[in-house]
């Protein structure tokens, strides 16, 4: 299946509208790809915690860890779940809360020019088939629609925010990735 963009929305793509994104610099352009993984609470997949925290809506749990992040602002442009699920939270021409205090390449605050990717993951278990495949169409829609983006400009959070952040890890495979991309 091809992945198709218009007006920075994946085509046919779930799509729920985060609040917490702004207007992107005027003088940047989209030309870096951030990846990241992300499970709520950490290790734990299936359920709907990543989308209610990128709209604000966690609600008080039994789970200490929930408790302790109900108040942080975040999103990303895309997440993609471990079924294959694409949701997309933010337009790719707006800033995503995604990247933190980050640097790649001398130029600071990366949400500036970077569109952000989620993988439902974590650092120490591997991810699936349909993920990569699910991220390649995604990569190669991007790739496509924005000319300032580069196959060489994908880098993971931990190449951005070093010693702050290891996503998506160890484990994920980016040989591979890098042979499904155009």
């Amino acid at each position: 299946m091809e992945i198709n963009i218009k007006n920075h929305l994946l085509k046919d793509i779930k799509f729920l509208q985060s609040p917490n994104f702004d207007i992107r610099p005027k003088e940047s352009s989209i030309s870096l790809i951030v990846l990241h993984s992300i499970s709520l609470p950490p290790t734990v997949f299936g359920n709907n915690y990543v989308e209610e925290f990128f709209l604000n809506e966690l609600s008080i749990s039994k789970d200490e860890y929930l408790n302790n992040i109900i108040d942080i602002k975040v999103s990303s442009h895309i997440y993609i779940k471990r079924t294959g699920e694409i949701i997309q939270f933010v337009p790719f021409d707006k800033r995503a809360w995604h990247a933190g205090e980050s640097l790649y390449e001398n130029i600071p605050n990366c949400n500036d020019y970077s569109i952000g990717i989620e993988l439902e993951g974590c650092d120490d278990i591997v991810f699936e088939n349909v993920q990569y495949i699910k991220l390649a169409e995604i990569i190669n829609s991007l790739l496509a629609y924005y000319k300032d983006l580069s196959s060489k400009r994908i880098v993971s959070h931990s190449d951005i925010a070093p010693g702050r952040k290891s996503d998506p890890g160890p484990l994920f495979d980016w040989k591979r990735l890098k042979t499904m991309i155009k």
